[in-house]
């Protein structure tokens, strides 16, 4: 079989023997899928030796209907009439009611491999729950987008863990799904899960190097474009600015009413940053913030992956656009306290950096160690 074989297919190919007879509860949502597009709970559910007895949803939902944030309630799956049990609304992390019913949690998600997705956390979460009520945790491992050689970023504070950075990494962390559970594991000192590991996966390789049928793992990731951009424009996700939700092109397309299209992408392109390329535009988003109104704003065109860094240009571009447009550019109000962009950096130095003309080369360069450093303490757990 040519390219990348996912755990899933491994799994359902020779299932482990404490799988076999056991009560499986699944976590996956649409993008857990074979070659063939066939869904890991239909593989799952139809196979003679296991019995599924309930499904897990992340954020978006086990069939990924929720728009991003939206919580989702507990029901019964229409397709299947299995309970389906939601860790993204009243419950972060499964219940011991939940885990009633199972002895093995399945779990079979596309990570994208940046810090701000909420897969991570969920993954996490499980782990912690299965852990104290002793079910097993087997996951089925799949490729990391953006390769797993690539680690760029902060390390998360202490003080900022939240659901979109639980656990000191870097922004990129060039993990896998499975070698994130083994390291959240080893570092609070669980049960490890049981990783199924891949078949012909290489850390060099992009989603589009493994033969594999991309499913967006979420509603606003509909391509690897949006992901390569993603470590860079989610940050836009802390500001009053739209990151594209609402467009046919989030996280490529960022704006807002008062910007003038050409003068940021003037603004940008003078940077001089390598792989990518600008397109002043106007938009208008069918919902999420300025709903309906008209915004310019530029669409990023990534035309070199290997020399684009996503996660400089981040902060580059927050400080490129607060530089134009001072007294318009804002952060979202903090909630309690707290600035949901530092929830996104994992701490309050971006903001306070870009808020004081402060130097963004020595930001990413303190950056730059952190990630060397996550780099030197990951090698017992990877898988590839």
């Amino acid at each position: 079989m040519n390219g990348v074989t996912p755990g899933l297919e491994r799994f359902l190919a020779d299932p482990p023997e404490n799988a076999r007879g056991g009560r499986i509860g699944v976590l996956t949502n649409p993008s857990g899928i074979d070659r063939l597009l066939r869904s890991t709970v239909d593989l799952l559910i139809d196979h003679p030796k296991l019995h599924v007895t309930a499904l897990f949803g992340p954020e978006h939902g086990v069939r990924g209907e929720a728009q991003a944030g939206e919580h989702v309630g507990g029901r019964v799956d229409c397709q299947t009439g299995l309970p389906v049990h939601s860790l993204y609304g009243e419950n972060r992390a499964p219940t011991a009611e939940m885990l009633n019913d199972i002895d093995i949690m399945v779990i079979d998600l596309q990570d994208i491999g940046v810090r701000y997705a909420t897969y991570l956390s969920t993954v996490a979460l499980a782990i912690d729950a299965c852990s104290v009520h002793k079910k097993q945790v087997i996951v089925l491992d799949r490729p990391n987008p953006l390769g797993g050689n690539r680690l760029a970023g902060n390390i998360v504070e202490p003080a900022f863990a939240s659901f979109v950075g639980i656990h000191p990494i870097p922004i990129l962390h060039g993990l896998t799904i499975g070698e994130f559970g083994k390291r959240w594991a080893r570092d609070h000192q669980l049960d490890q899960p049981i990783v199924v590991t891949m078949d012909g996966w290489n850390r060099e390789m992009w989603f589009d190097q493994t033969g594999l049928p991309w499913a967006p793992p979420s509603p606003n990731l509909p391509t690897l474009d949006s992901v390569t951009l993603y470590p860079a424009t989610c940050l836009v996700e802390g500001t009053i600015l739209s990151e594209g939700r609402g467009t046919t092109r989030p996280f490529e397309i960022v704006g807002a009413p008062w910007i003038v299209p050409r003068d940021l992408a003037n603004s940008l392109a003078s940077i001089g940053l390598d792989g990518i390329g600008f397109r002043p535009l106007s938009f208008t988003p069918i919902f999420s913030k300025h709903r309906g109104e008209r915004c310019g704003g530029v669409q990023m065109y990534v035309h070199n992956r290997e020399e684009f860094d996503a996660v400089a240009f981040g902060p580059r571009l927050l400080a490129t656009i607060q530089g134009l447009y001072p007294g318009l550019f804002a952060w979202l109000p903090p909630t309690d306290d707290d600035y949901f962009i530092d929830k996104l950096a994992g701490s309050s130095s971006l903001r306070t950096t870009i808020d004081a003309g402060g130097s963004i080369d020595e930001l990413l360069d303190h950056w730059r160690i952190q990630s060397d450093d996550f780099g030197a303490s990951r090698a017992d757990i990877l898988l590839y």
